[in-house]
């Protein structure tokens, strides 16, 4: 698809930003094989205080001596990162309402200053981070924070995050999965437009046409390239293109270097090569769900990851989206002939949604392997994406409804997945997003008992964590009564930001129905 509005935007990374694996080579490799930090993540993290330069020249001259700590040597030559709510201290007796208020100003970060050798991508507006270990904007998270930034009246921050992903687009091509070096390779699921959308609830439908350049080229992103096989773009039978998550770095990522070393000699024993086990699980992380049976061959290993062999049915319910924004700002903005083209686009892309996706046998949506020809097994949260952006027929949306209910519904909310893999992509965790999606999807069609009762549930979970630790989480154990999630590279983290935006957002609408 070509760009129009005089925006023919290639995607391009600056000659000069280099992952931190690229930029200090041997140096890296030392410090993430010698564990001197709990996870990869940390040194990744970590602001040189001198050019990289003169930091190898160092290293190279010190490193044999009898005397050299390398932990101490980096403590001396980086500022390492503590935790992002360092010092902040909560009030569980305070309302959970209350406490979300308060943690803003905690996870909001100015505009950055550029730091030679830093892996930070700097953002020109303040902005909003996680929290945890995340120290830094991840793309589709954003999104979520952003329903809880507009509840709390809070638009200018609103504005400023939706600017800083327009910046993250006109400068490299695309939204990483953050602002960070190591995410240049990949972005998250695309919801750019969703949270343009989101804007004009407040400024009006002018900011439709006002990101529109931005809106075209996140699109250019994920269709370019679709005759090769290096695309996330796929053409299938009679010319139909749906999208995969997909990342060719055929390298551990940075921030997970050694555990992903670790995983090499298991998957090389089961017959998958290095390269197609990295690409695989950062195909995985674009995708948001990382890590997830959702995306193994046998439903169970970590190892056997293959995203990149699935089309899934989010990311193209997503990008069906993203047509219809385009085609309404086309409109706009008088473009009559690029708003069909994009009306075209949708209904061709929903045609194939419901002849790939949805199974009428067992009346749910799942993924498509590419490999096998068929659909894949598992029952996951994702079917409720179609209901998400209404692209289900009544039928449709009657019989996941049903699924839903019977097999996902659980006392703390909506559970990810049916099946225990011990990855936090899954039984029995629940995720905010996931919330949101669901419930919104439901609300759309009508099934609104079912989506108070998913809602009320979550919400009730979350104070009842809340009042007992003082903490909002990245994610909840729905079905059991306790207090932790499991499952992931690291441990459950606290801040937190798509938590406390669903968490707004859904008590808004719980006070609407409750007072309507």
């Amino acid at each position: 698809m070509e760009t129009r509005l005089n925006n023919d935007v290639e995607t391009r990374l600056i000659a000069s930003v280099r992952a931190p694996d690229e930029l200090f080579g041997d140096f890296f490799l030392d410090v993430q094989l010698s564990r001197i930090f709990p996870d990869s993540k940390t040194f990744v993290d970590s602001v040189p205080r001198m050019a990289p330069e003169a930091i190898l020249a160092l290293y190279e001259a010190q490193k044999n001596k009898p005397d050299f700590y390398l932990k101490t040597f980096v403590n001396q030559h980086f500022t390492v990162p503590d935790s992002t709510t360092s010092g902040f201290e909560s009030d569980p007796t305070m309302s959970t309402t209350d406490h979300i208020d308060r943690l803003w100003d905690v996870l909001t970060r100015a505009p950055d200053v550029p730091v030679e050798g830093s892996s930070r991508l700097p953002m020109p507006h303040p902005y909003v981070v996680p929290g945890g270990r995340f120290r830094e904007i991840f793309y589709w998270d954003s999104y979520f924070t952003l329903l809880g930034l507009k509840q709390a009246g809070r638009h200018t921050l609103l504005r400023n995050m939706v600017d800083n992903f327009a910046s993250l687009i006109d400068t490299y091509g695309f939204i990483p999965n953050g602002n960070r070096t190591y995410f240049l390779s990949r972005s998250q699921p695309p919801v750019f437009a969703l949270m343009v959308k989101l804007l004009a609830e407040i400024d009006g439908p002018d900011a439709l046409t006002r990101y529109l350049p931005q809106l075209q080229q996140e699109y250019n992103f994920w269709m370019k390239d679709a005759e090769t096989s290096e695309s996330r773009a796929i053409t299938l039978e009679a010319g139909r293109v749906l999208n995969r998550y997909f990342d060719p770095t055929p390298r551990p990522r940075p921030e997970a270097y050694l555990k992903e070393i670790q995983l090499t000699e298991v998957a090389n024993a089961l017959g998958i090569d290095s390269p197609t086990l990295y690409r695989n699980l950062r195909a995985a992380c674009e995708s948001g769900w990382d890590f997830s049976s959702r995306w193994f061959s046998d439903g169970q290993t970590l190892v056997t990851t293959h995203t990149a062999n699935i089309l899934p049915v989010d990311l193209n319910c997503l990008l069906y989206l993203l047509e219809q924004t385009l085609q309404e700002a086309y409109q706009q903005c008088g473009h009559a002939e690029a708003a069909r083209q994009y009306r075209t686009l949708a209904e061709t892309r929903k045609t194939a949604i419901g002849q790939l996706f949805w199974n009428e046998h067992r009346g749910f949506y799942f993924d498509y392997d590419l490999l096998t020809r068929r659909q894949t097994v598992p029952l996951t949260l994702a079917a409720a994406f179609p209901l998400f952006v209404g692209l289900a027929t009544p039928e449709q949306a009657e019989a996941v409804h049903n699924r839903l209910r019977e097999s996902f519904l659980q006392p703390g909310g909506w559970v990810t997945t049916l099946i225990r893999s011990g990855e936090q992509w899954d039984f029995p965790n629940g995720w905010a997003p996931l919330q949101w999606i669901v419930y919104k999807g439901l609300m759309n069609y009508g099934f609104t008992e079912t989506a108070g009762e998913g809602r009320d549930r979550w919400l009730a979970l979350n104070d009842r964590v809340f009042r007992a630790t003082g903490k909002m989480m990245e994610k909840y154990n729905v079905v059991e009564d306790t207090l932790t999630a499991g499952g992931g590279a690291y441990p459950n983290q606290d801040g937190f930001g798509w938590t406390n935006g669903v968490y707004l957002q859904l008590m808004h609408e719980k006070a609407a129905d409750e007072n309507p």
